[in-house]
């Protein structure tokens, strides 16, 4: 959708640029996603250095020289900290963030051990993997994710990141609940397989090289709009929407509709998710009895 957009704003006909643009972008998803995951890690490592500058003190005190480790020796952190799957993947897509900007990394240090969850998890005697897997999830929900410095650096790092920063947070959020003692923390793929990258080409493709014919389906549906008053961006959704209707005969009509009036609600304006669901309501209709939509699967009307 955005993409598309982008193409209308630049007035660019030029698909296979935009193209290449779009799945840069999706890519780098992924540089995001490992940057979340090495702030944990990174976290963890710069508390061990503080505690041991702090116990070679030649004033040291009692509690600098024997410390309270239990967020140094947590069980989750450690297990990220040996997954070579991270340790691979941080070095294959060349990410070192937190070495050039450490500062963000004290940043956050210091905003987790001001936290009640931390003091609290600091004074629990218990120690157990699902209490330091639970401190965790917790940790990076209400600390580390809403944290408006990351936040503004991640912003100025990548612009296109400003959308994906939920999608990235909810995914490492959903991996380190399900993660079990003693298993590898595996990094998560972009796409589910090669038929699953290829959507995003086909989707892409087919809604630009047919806006003019899927724009004329609904021109007339909208009796009580001038069709140049209609926001672009939901021109944009209703064409996609109407390409997957018509294009995609694996894709179920009723989550077609649901993913766009939540793209209309996310991104067009208040009114927009009514009016993009009664268009497309009547087309559906008009397309079935026009025998226009061809699904495939049970369960796909």
């Amino acid at each position: 959708m955005q993409s598309i957009y982008a193409m209308h704003q630049k007035n660019s006909d030029d698909i296979e640029k935009e193209e290449k643009f779009l799945y840069n972008s999706i890519d780098n998803i992924l540089d995001l996603y490992l940057i979340m995951i090495s702030a944990l890690i990174e976290i963890q490592k710069k508390e061990i250095q503080f505690l041991e500058t702090s116990s070679k003190k030649h004033l040291a005190t009692t509690e600098e020289k024997k410390p309270n480790k239990k967020f140094v020796n947590n069980m989750l952190l450690h297990q990220l900290t040996e997954s070579s799957s991270i340790s691979i993947a941080l070095e294959n897509r060349k990410i070192n963030n937190w070495t050039l900007n450490d500062d963000y990394i004290i940043i956050l240090l210091n905003e987790v051990k001001k936290s009640s969850l931390y003091q609290k998890y600091m004074l629990d005697k218990s120690n157990s993997f699902d209490d330091d897997k639970q401190f965790i999830v917790d940790l990076f929900t209400v600390v580390i994710a809403p944290n408006e410095k990351l936040y503004e650096y991640l912003e100025d790092h990548k612009l296109t990141w400003i959308d994906d920063i939920p999608v990235v947070n909810t995914q490492i959020l959903k991996q380190l609940k399900n993660l079990n003692q003693g298993e590898e923390f595996r990094v998560s793929k972009l796409y589910k397989d090669e038929e699953d990258k290829e959507f995003v080409s086909n989707l892409f493709r087919k809604t630009v090289l047919n806006e003019a014919i899927f724009s004329k389906e609904y021109e007339n549906k909208t009796p009580n709009w001038d069709t140049e008053r209609i926001a672009e961006i939901d021109t944009i959704i209703m064409k996609m929407a109407i390409c997957e209707f018509l294009k995609f005969p694996s894709i179920p009509v009723k989550v077609t509709i649901n993913e766009y009036l939540e793209l209309a609600k996310e991104y067009s304006t208040p009114k927009s998710s009514m009016f993009i669901n009664g268009i497309l309501d009547n087309l559906v209709k008009e397309f079935n009895q026009e025998d226009k939509i061809k699904k495939t699967g049970r369960g796909l009307m």
